[in-house]
């Protein structure tokens, strides 16, 4: 399979925190191309609309208040295999269930507090994109 992107999403936890620099570091050090990158503040709107897939679901709520309680920094991500070899890269949910060397297992807080989301398919990687670069910002 040729060359894929994906979106990454430093979480607020890990960017107010000063990881952000080193979790790029890890995952160009992975073989991931920078395509985009971008500071954002979410707003409530917002974090519903990204993340409604998980609308009804006990976390949401939870999932929201996190995701817009700070800064994120997303991410363009490409390079082959981008989804699936992110999704390995970045490790389980829960850090306590990491494999070492993750960036979870390395950078997260908790289960909630996680410090990096990733597409989870290549369809979802090409809408969460879009959702938050324009193609002309995609280098």
């Amino acid at each position: 399979m040729g060359s894929e992107r994906t979106l990454a999403i430093i979480k607020p936890d890990a960017f107010g925190s000063g990881r952000a620099g080193k979790i790029v570091a890890h995952l160009e050090s992975e073989g991931f191309r920078l395509v985009a990158a971008r500071t954002v503040r979410l707003n409530q709107e917002g974090a519903e609309a990204f993340y409604a897939v998980h609308r009804g679901k006990p976390f949401f709520a939870s999932l929201v208040d996190f995701m817009t309680s700070g800064t994120v920094l997303t991410l363009a991500l490409e390079r082959k295999d981008a989804v699936a070899r992110l999704r390995e890269v970045i490790g389980a949910t829960d850090p306590a269930e990491a494999a070492p060397g993750t960036i979870r297992a390395l950078y997260a807080e908790s289960k909630e507090r996680n410090a990096i989301h990733a597409s989870d398919s290549l369809d979802n990687a090409r809408a969460e994109i879009a959702f938050f670069f324009a193609g002309v910002e995609l280098a």
